[in-house]
């Protein structure tokens, strides 16, 4: 497998890990609003490439028929085999950016959001129907050739719950169909990264990944514990994750197999 990776802080993690394991790898830039990468990758054999770094990669690994390349994923609230599990799912609501001004009122409630694709123009977070409502009326007011790639657009399918109350949250890195590392990245109200995890969470996850294997071949999933038990909080593109606490020279080496 050759690894090509867009230098950011948390992917000099992951090389470390590649040094440890003689594992070769380069790093790159990308050239903003046109996607390139820099210096331009030797690749030895498309069919044996893997990337990490920002979520845009995809479209580079797609031009270039990268495969693995970047391992996209589905909008999990659509995952029937989940759907019980979810801790946002059940009793979402689902509005486009250009519709929020006009259905979502301005109470003083708070709500979490975030996009329901896995595309990064926003991180999941609580926020009252105030700023959501002022967001996109910013939104709203730009020129659609104003808006770069990877920001909301008016066309950005939102999904809003109500937030819930949570004890515990963890990454789960999962490769084909199978757990292999874990990483604690909240307790609380408190962010902390720590390679732990409780036994029936740790548990929980691979139940949720046996129950949809063909969902994608490797992908991270962040699963809570809270008042009510554990459930299902999101999954996320596993080449543009934020690593934590996780095992990743064991993660390294599953990925490397897969060439």
């Amino acid at each position: 497998m050759q690894w090509i990776l867009q230098q950011f802080e948390d992917t000099q993690k992951l090389a470390d890990a590649l040094d440890r394991l003689g594992i070769y790898y380069s790093w790159h830039k990308v050239v903003p609003f046109i996607g390139e990468l820099v210096p331009e990758p030797e690749v030895r054999d498309p069919r044996a490439v893997v990337m990490f770094g920002s979520y845009t990669l995809w479209r580079y690994a797609e031009a270039k028929g990268f495969h693995p390349g970047v391992f996209r994923i589905a909008p999990f609230v659509h995952e029937k085999p989940w759907q019980s599990f979810m801790l946002n799912g059940p009793d979402a609501a689902f509005l486009h950016v250009s519709e929020i001004e006009a259905k979502l009122p301005d109470d003083g409630r708070h709500w979490f959001i975030r996009p329901v694709a896995d595309s990064k123009e926003q991180a999941g977070n609580v926020k009252a129907a105030a700023e959501i409502r002022e967001t996109a009326r910013k939104v709203m007011a730009l020129d659609p050739d104003e808006i770069p790639n990877g920001s909301l657009r008016p066309d950005t399918l939102m999904m809003l719950t109500r937030p819930a109350r949570i004890l515990k949250e963890w990454r789960i890195w999962i490769v084909n169909g199978n757990v292999v590392t874990y990483s604690l990245y909240k307790e609380g109200a408190r962010v902390t990264y720590r390679h732990e995890i409780d036994e029936d969470a740790l548990e929980f996850a691979q139940t949720l990944a046996g129950l949809n294997k063909g969902y994608s071949p490797a992908y991270v999933m962040d699963i809570c514990r809270t008042e009510e038990g554990l459930r299902l909080v999101e999954t996320n593109c596993i080449n543009a994750a934020g690593f934590y606490a996780a095992d990743l020279a064991k993660l390294a080496v599953t990925i490397n197999g897969m060439a």
